[in-house]
């Protein structure tokens, strides 16, 4: 199909590089991603607001294959083991062998679901990502996180599992809410924010542009941001290094996510809250100055997102959750943090009575 905006991008892993393809057009084109399901079986897990939308077109690509759908109510609460418990199920009466596929189509839960799926059965099979969220496309859907929240927790179960490609088609932010495209923004912030100053600036720059959903703005944005995450998995795969740095406001804000039961916020809300708090927490321990703070609290809010923590949480109730964090060792808090715009860092021995100070600042109790 002639996709002239196609952007191509490979995330670079040896025998198991794969492409992510962003552009217009792509779900419907089903040559270019059926070439890449190597068996007769498929399984397509999406959910109840999702599927209504694009299964057809994907269930037209699956013609001639055994294959069938697996599908989720719509939001965090649930990805949880139980339904990866019927996502197996599911591959188990299909009669899936070791060269079947999982199609994860929807947004982050979706895909984090789909692929844990994946990585379980026989102990690992293929998996597709056909993210429809702006937040999956930028984010979730690229590095192979895949897991489940627990409820004491975030993503404390999963696995690393590759995808063998990830086919984001841009036409499908035309049917997603205001608030899920803004929550996807704050993933684009993130990375800017983390390790690229211009496109941080490029992002000032554009944010009444990707604010109205300018088709150009958006693609390059998104086309930018994957540019950067496949860069830093490339180097670091499993997280034992730099990619940590993609957790930039993750720590507070999976702990706001848990805190009010994966219902009160979208995972881009707590990041975006939780980017603002990690800036302060930096600014109190002089490592960056309030000008930083203040310019990424207005980007933030120009693109529709939350700064603030929602009433009802309280600081020390957050720091509970926060100390259960992947990232930590040995019972020492380790946050990203960072020395301004563009330049995010790993911080080991985080004292608990400086993140405490910031949460009742933030909280007021």
């Amino acid at each position: 199909m002639n996709n002239p905006a196609l952007q191509t991008i490979t995330v670079a892993l040896g025998q198991r590089s794969y492409p992510v393809w962003i552009g217009s057009g792509l779900l419907a084109d089903h040559a270019r991603w059926r070439a890449m399901l190597r068996g007769r079986h498929a399984l397509v897990i999406s959910n109840t607001t999702v599927a209504p939308l694009y299964l057809p077109c994907i269930e037209a690509g699956l013609d001639g294959l055994k294959w069938s759908s697996f599908l989720l109510d719509d939001g965090e609460a649930h990805k949880s083991f139980a339904n990866v418990g019927r996502a197996l199920e599911a591959l188990g009466q299909l009669g899936a062998t070791r060269d079947a596929c999982v199609i994860a189509l929807g947004g982050g839960v979706v895909g984090d679901l789909a692929g844990f799926s994946a990585a379980c059965w026989m102990r690992g099979i293929d998996f597709i990502q056909m993210p429809t969220t702006l937040l999956a496309m930028v984010d979730s859907s690229v590095g192979g996180k895949t897991g489940v929240n627990l409820p004491v927790g975030k993503n404390l179960a999963g696995a690393f599992h590759q995808p063998r490609a990830v086919i984001a088609d841009i036409d499908t932010l035309a049917t997603l809410p205001e608030r899920e495209y803004h929550a996807g923004l704050a993933e684009v912030i993130k990375g800017a924010a983390i390790g690229d100053e211009p496109f941080f600036v490029w992002l000032e720059q554009h944010a009444d542009a990707l604010a109205a959903r300018d088709p150009a703005a958006v693609l390059e944005a998104i086309a930018r941001k994957v540019r950067y995450k496949a860069g830093v998995v490339a180097r670091d795969e499993t997280e034992q290094g730099k990619r940590a740095l993609l957790n930039l406001g993750h720590t507070f804000g999976h702990a706001l996510e848990t805190a009010g039961h994966y219902t009160t916020l979208l995972h881009g809300e707590g990041v975006a809250i939780g980017m603002r708090l990690a800036a302060q927490l930096s600014e109190r321990l002089g490592m960056s100055v309030a000008a930083d703070t203040s310019r990424l609290q207005r980007l933030l809010e120009k693109l529709g997102l939350p700064t603030a923590i929602p009433p009802g949480m309280e600081a020390q109730q957050l720091l509970a959750l926060m100390r259960l964090d992947k990232k930590n060792t040995a019972g020492v808090l380790r946050l990203i943090l960072w020395r301004g715009i563009g330049r995010a860092e790993i911080v080991a021995g985080v004292a608990e009575a400086d993140v405490l100070a910031v949460l009742q600042a933030a909280t007021g109790h």
